[in-house]
Parts: C-alpha cells; structure tokens; sequence
C-alpha cells in the first residue's frame, strides 16, 4: 500500500507529525511499536502548555484522536526493516510491506540501565525503569533510585507517593533538577535522602533484589538494604532503522537533522528524542514541536517529489536527484 508519509513511531513527536500531516491532507501512516512512546509512564504531566494538569497517556490519546479525525492511519507493529529505491521506500511491520515517498523517524530513545552482571534477571524483581508502572507495587517499603537528573527527581516525587522511603543516588556532586521539582522533593523532608558522589557497584539478589553495594559507604556502610531499585539515567536513541538507510549520526550517536529537521537523505526526516536539538533537554513540548517542523518539510518535498514514487501504486524506478 502506498502513502504520501509514513512516520516511525508513536510517541509525542510522531502523533504531533501526524496531526500536521492530516492538516496538509497526506496519506499518512504511523507505526509505533508502543503507543505514546514514554510519555505513557510519565504520570501527571503539568508542564504542556494550555493543559494545567494531564496523565501522559491521556495527552497521547489525546493526540492519537486528533490525528484519525483527520484520516491518518494507525498501526501497533514493529518495524523491522526498511529499503529505499531513490525516492521511494519500502517499510516492512508485522511481515506486510508499506510505501512511502518520505519517512519521518519519531521512534524516541530506549532507557539506559546500569550495565551491572545480574541487572537483567532482576528486573522486574526489585529492579524497574519506570515509576509510574512499578511504583505501587513498593506501597509502604524502602526503595532507591539512581539518577541524578529532572527525570529522577520527577520520578521520586511519583515514588513517594507510595513508598515509606526513597534513596536517591547521585554520581554527581549535586543534584540538576527544574527547581520545582528539587523543591517538591525538600518538602518530603527525611522520607526522601540524597545520596551525593556514589554509584551502585552491585546488585545483591539471586530471584529477588535484596540490597545494593555502593561505591563509597553511607553510615559506615557500603550495603544499602532496599525493596526495589528503580534506574533513572537517561536513554540511548533508537538509530539502527536510520543507520540501516544511510542516515547520518552526530558525536552522540543522535540522527542528524538540520533545523527543518531533514536528515542527509532525501525525503528521510527525523524528530523527537532521537534528535539532539535540545541537548539532555527533552520535553513533550520539544518533541511535539521538532514533530510538526518534520511534517511540514515533508509536506513541501513531497510536493516536489511524490509523483516519483507514484506509478501505477507501486514505487517508480525513477530515482530523483539528491
């Protein structure tokens, strides 16, 4: 099947390109292996503009909505390759085949994790990612998180909400939050503890997590006994579909795109968390901003080129001039 653009991913900035892509009446299409990306985990979201107070998953549907309203097509599928012939491309999902004569990559970052030895058969039993989805289940007990940055510190807030105690561990000399956020979590008072310049050496556990081993003591100890560990340091951009097309990355390993958010192949764009316009700055607001620039730019060079990838319903071999 053939559409004007396809966008790669359902998060924040997808479903904003998708909302413009419905307003310059493109055949669009969005395949998204998680709906709402991580916005979904965020909780309360109190920081879009115009909205004073909103669930994260609720604001992704919100935005799903106003994107089929304007006939633009869902899909819950992985992507699992994609091939370009000059201007056309070729995505495959769930083993069916789609066309486009441009793509957007919206497919946002993946959580980073400590890198610890028993790390993997521990989560889910006493180690998580997301506090939204796990803090409950630590009601009433002991808890730590690792981190350092806004997102942590969001999370802590969240997590003592639940939670009898939280541990936040700090690599750094100081904690970078919004200070509305590192000002909410002062107010938890002795229910909430930093632990400054210490890293987690160890996760103490065989089935379930049972302790930590820190990298310098805390009150002449370096065993720091919890019921859970949530892990909250940054993520890792989603690029190996981009790198598959020939799609440039820069120092950190973010695609590339200018300020119209294009990317060095022709009719490939790129937004959201995947793109290093803001630096550690990544908001709902950014995402959804870099998503309708991408839309837009798509919109005029498939004005140009979209009959190249139009003949008879299936990709022409004509290939365009870069």
């Amino acid at each position: 099947m053939l559409y004007d653009l396809i966008i790669i991913g359902s998060g924040a900035a997808g479903l904003s390109a998708a909302v413009y892509a419905g307003r310059y009446r493109m055949r669009a299409l969005v395949i998204g292996k998680e709906f709402g990306g991580e916005t979904t985990k965020a909780g309360a979201i109190e920081n879009y503009p115009g909205v004073q107070s909103i669930d994260g998953y609720e604001l992704m549907n919100l935005m799903k909505q106003q994107s089929e309203k304007l006939n633009v097509e869902m899909l819950d599928a992985e992507v699992t390759s994609i091939t370009r012939q000059g201007h056309c491309f070729s995505i495959v999902a769930d083993k069916k085949t789609y066309e486009a004569s441009g793509i957007i990559f919206a497919v946002g970052a993946e959580r980073r994790r400590l890198g610890l030895p028993n790390e993997k058969e521990l989560t889910g039993h006493g180690v998580h990612y997301c506090v939204t989805c796990d803090g409950p289940l630590y009601t009433g007990k002991t808890i730590a998180m690792v981190g350092g940055g806004d997102a942590s510190v969001k999370g802590l807030n969240l997590a003592a909400e639940y939670v009898k105690k939280i541990f936040l561990i700090v690599r750094d000399k100081t904690v970078s939050a919004e200070p509305i956020n590192f000002e909410h979590m002062q107010k938890l008072g002795d229910k909430a503890e930093v632990i400054l310049e210490t890293e987690v050496k160890e996760l103490v556990g065989k089935n379930k997590l049972e302790k930590l081993v820190l990298s310098r003591p805390y009150k002449g100890s370096n065993e720091l006994v919890i019921d859970g560990l949530f892990v909250e340091i940054g993520a890792i951009p989603n690029v190996e579909l981009a790198k598959s097309l020939g799609v440039e990355l820069d120092e950190r390993g973010y695609i590339k795109a200018d300020n119209m958010m294009r990317t060095n192949i022709d009719g490939v764009f790129a937004a959201g968390d995947a793109v290093n316009h803001f630096g550690s700055f990544k908001q709902d607001i950014t995402a959804a901003a870099m998503g309708a620039v991408a839309a837009t730019s798509a919109y005029n060079d498939h004005k140009i080129h979209g009959e190249l990838c139009s003949v008879h319903g299936k990709p022409a071999i004509k290939i365009s001039k870069a």
